[in-house]
């Protein structure tokens, strides 16, 4: 096993949890990821259970994913434009409010499926709203040289959810009813605020008061004129369409390893499978700061993304659930690697007074990316079943890699070549830096095209942190959620 303590007898992968303000916030986010997916069980289940419809549950469990692929960049606009803390407290007060109603309509009866939808998709947009506004603060919160380390702690945040949060949705719903599920995500909501109420955040820097669409449009310009920065959004993207899927399909996968027993089969099956992503995700989220520190950030994501396929192509030849859950295991481990990697690059590159417009066009390529590819392969496992078809996703992203490697290589050097020359990032002894460091000539010649919006007082520039803390959790269990650096899953 890897050496992975540092001289002072700290881990690396934990070193974020020293800086009061980011663990204040990791655990209130642990609460409140716990409380999101009691809801998201909970809903899921209240749906197929009064319609009897699988339809509704996949649109209510749409609804509340998709604004975070089609609402992020306004939220990643204004995280540019108006002071952080004030509007994540307000965000995670409204989506409370949000869960208040739906357990009051629960509780007074039949609660329309429609009405049910609706509630969610707004709450839905509110996270996705607040989602780069999480996403921004990062780098204002810890060193630079703990970046990994914290977007993979928020990565475990995430899936220690995902473990924890189904078994007390089914134990609570089974001894109180589902009103008080959607009561105790409403209150996990109020963790988040209370400990943003004991934290202390920068202004973002200023800018152009522009329009917004135009604000936008300087942050897409912004996010291209960065080499490495769209290479990873452009990554994301191809991740989110041909692999990422997987996560859906795992109660078809349980069906198939279940070998056509009946629905309580199925459901336990599906359980073994979710908890095995979970706990992959969570060791891989311990192992990557040390290992990146070994290796670097660059080979990390690559050797991340070359082991994706293999991962799951073994997935694939599962016929017996145990097999299922160690396989997907290792899925976990290693999507983990690909998920906060590509995020902590982004992190590092993303200009400041672009940063959180950048980090919300990576949430929307996620976002779009991984409905698509789950409703592209669908049809085809009807066909040819989930196996084969997983299988063939993960040869087709082997594919596209090695065709890129060949035909760009510059691509691929604009996300390898991010080690400790660029700011530092995994130079675990080092703190943040002392002077500014420059937004790269690219965007500056973008800025002055007129693509991107001027700056004042050296705007553009990537700056190190100079306090501690972390941000809270993304609150839309998905591919990788949008977790503060990442996500992700």
């Amino acid at each position: 096993m890897a050496r992975v303590l540092r001289p002072g007898g700290a881990t690396v992968a934990l070193r974020p949890l020293r800086h009061r303000s980011f663990a204040l916030l990791w655990s209130a986010g642990l609460i409140s990821v716990i409380g999101t997916w009691m809801q998201t069980v909970a809903v899921g289940a209240l749906v197929i259970s009064q319609t009897g419809k699988a339809t509704w549950a996949v649109l209510v469990a749409a609804g509340a994913f998709l604004p975070l692929g089609l609402v992020s960049p306004i939220g990643g606009a204004l995280a540019d434009r108006l002071p952080r803390r004030p509007v994540l407290i307000a965000g995670n007060l409204a989506e409370g409010i949000i869960a208040v109603v739906i357990a009051i309509l629960v509780a007074r009866g039949p609660a329309s499926p429609l009405i049910l939808l609706g509630l969610v998709a707004v709450q839905g947009c509110a996270a996705a709203l607040v989602g780069p506004f999480q996403q921004a603060i990062l780098p204002d919160l810890v060193p630079r040289s703990e970046f990994l380390a914290a977007a993979s702690l928020n990565s475990a945040l995430f899936n220690l959810g995902r473990i924890a949060g189904p078994a007390l949705a089914g134990a609570t719903i089974a001894v109180f009813g589902y009103p008080v599920a959607f009561v105790a995500n409403a209150i996990s909501f109020l963790a988040v605020v209370a400990a943003l109420a004991f934290i202390r955040l920068p202004p973002p820097p200023r800018t152009q008061t522009g329009g917004l669409f135009a604000s936008l449009r300087a942050g897409l310009a912004a996010a291209r004129a960065e080499p490495t920065c769209w290479a990873a959004i452009r990554t994301i993207a191809v991740v989110g369409i041909i692999a990422s899927p997987f996560i859906a399909l795992v109660p078809v996968m349980a069906h198939h390893l279940a070998h056509g027993a009946g629905e309580r089969e199925v459901a336990q099956v599906t359980g073994l499978l979710t908890t095995a992503q979970g706990a992959g995700a969570v060791a891989g989220a311990l192992i990557l700061a040390p290992l990146g520190a070994r290796l670097g950030l660059g080979r990390l994501v690559a050797g991340s993304l070359l082991l994706l396929p293999v991962t799951l192509i073994g997935y694939a030849t599962s016929q017996q659930p145990w097999w299922g859950a160690a396989t997907l295991f290792t899925v976990g481990l290693v999507y983990i690697g690909v998920l906060s990697g590509l995020s902590t690059v982004v992190q590092l590159r993303a200009p400041e007074a672009f940063r959180g417009r950048i980090l919300s066009f990576y949430l929307v390529a996620l976002g779009v990316s991984y409905p698509i590819g789950s409703l592209a392969q669908g049809p085809v496992i009807d066909q040819v079943g989930v196996g084969w078809t997983t299988a063939g996703s993960a040869v087709l992203l082997l594919l596209v890699m090695v065709t890129v490697r060949l035909m760009r290589p510059d691509f691929v050097r604009a996300i390898t070549r991010v080690t400790s020359s660029a700011a530092a990032p995994l130079d675990l002894q080092a703190g943040p830096p002392e002077e500014p460091v420059t937004a790269a000539p690219a965007v500056a010649e973008a800025v002055a095209r007129g693509t991107a919006v001027p700056e004042k007082a050296g705007a553009g520039a990537c700056r190190g942190p100079s306090g501690s803390a972390g941000a809270g959790p993304g609150r839309s269990p998905g591919p990788g959620p949008c977790q503060t650096g990442a996500t992700s899953e």
